[in-house]
């Protein structure tokens, strides 16, 4: 049985997200993903098609590079959904000149209301480099924020390195 809220945090490539699907899968519940990214260039395209390859017809996927409130209410117990990934969410967000903090506000509010066992990926952006421009740090700074309230709301906490998890909060079933 999924806990209420499952955060899957880790570094880019490092198996977070095919880590968090079978983690949903182990589950038995009915699987939805909540897809936030968007498709800007043939690299992402590439990645996002990698992601769906793996996905089976088990999978009700769902679009919602912005509004998850509404998705996230349509749910029922029976389900479990994987959203994929706050770091996405967050970027679109931020490009589409939205206010972060309510937008965390309403995200953390909208999970708390969700029916259904939530997992959520997210990227740790914090262990590298400083960026060298004002905007990459406004963003680093906000998913360092977004991290630690979804992390502190989580009744479970993973971070996934090298396909790895490594338990940070509650237990694993």
């Amino acid at each position: 049985m999924l806990p209420k809220l499952s955060f899957i945090l880790g570094g880019a490539a490092s198996g977070k997200s095919l880590w968090a699907e079978n983690h949903l899968l182990c589950s038995g519940l009915d699987p939805v993903y909540l897809a936030t990214s968007r498709v800007f260039d043939d690299e992402i395209k590439f990645k996002i098609n990698l992601h769906k390859k793996r996905r089976d017809s088990r999978w009700l996927n769902i679009e919602a590079e912005s509004d998850l409130r509404q998705p996230l209410s349509a749910l029922t117990a029976s389900q479990g959904v994987l959203i994929d990934c706050a770091t996405m969410w967050l970027t679109n967000q931020m490009m589409d000149g939205q206010n972060l903090q309510l937008a965390q506000t309403e995200l953390l509010s909208a999970l708390s209301d969700c029916n259904a066992p939530i997992v959520v990926v997210s990227n740790e952006v914090g262990q590298g480099i400083v960026p060298d421009n004002a905007m990459a740090r406004e963003f680093r700074e906000a998913q360092g924020r977004l991290n630690i309230a979804l992390a502190a709301q989580a009744d479970t906490a993973v971070l996934v390195t090298a396909g790895l998890p490594q338990l940070l909060k509650g237990t694993l079933t």
